[in-house]
């Protein structure tokens, strides 16, 4: 007979080996802008081109995406420390953190894209899901986006159940 208790330990190894990129999730709502080091990104449609990103509960972002009904994802590359320490580390509600930071600029685009990104998209909110867990999911129709050719930063974890 099989055990159907599940094993979570042994699960959580191999959901951290799910590779994925690092990317800063960006919004953008009347005068306040802010952003936050997001890993759990994935393409969920090819027409219309979409992509979903999961947000830990609580984070000060949500409500900006939510009111603004955009976000852009902006791709960190492999050896970029400087976004990744800038936007890993929490934002607080009265700060700006794209002050001193190159933007894309682009007529239309309310929401900052950072121009050190190897790739961005910029996205409409199509919706948002509670999944009963610990994050939040979004999924963004893609309306703008580019790429260079500079190699991507690939997050693999030892345990699906931490960062």
């Amino acid at each position: 007979m099989v055990d159907a208790t599940p094993n979570t330990e042994r699960a959580a190894s191999g959901v951290g080996r799910i590779p994925s990129g690092l990317f800063i999730l960006t919004a953008a709502h009347e005068d306040r802008r802010t952003g936050m080091l997001a890993s759990w990104v994935q393409q969920v449609s090819f027409i219309p081109l979409m992509v979903s990103v999961a947000v830990a509960k609580g984070r000060s972002i949500m409500p900006l995406i939510s009111d603004a009904r955009q976000f852009a994802l902006c791709q960190v590359g492999k050896d970029d420390k400087i976004l990744m320490r800038k936007f890993a580390s929490g934002i607080s509600d009265d700060e700006d953190p794209f002050l001193g930071l190159d933007l894309v600029q682009q007529a239309g685009l309310n929401t900052p894209v950072l121009a050190n990104a190897i790739a961005w998209v910029e996205c409409d909110l199509a919706c948002h899901f509670d999944v009963e867990g610990d994050h939040d999911l979004f999924i963004g129709t893609v309306r703008d986006g580019n790429a260079g050719d500079d190699e991507p930063f690939v997050h693999i974890r030892t345990d699906g159940s931490k960062y």
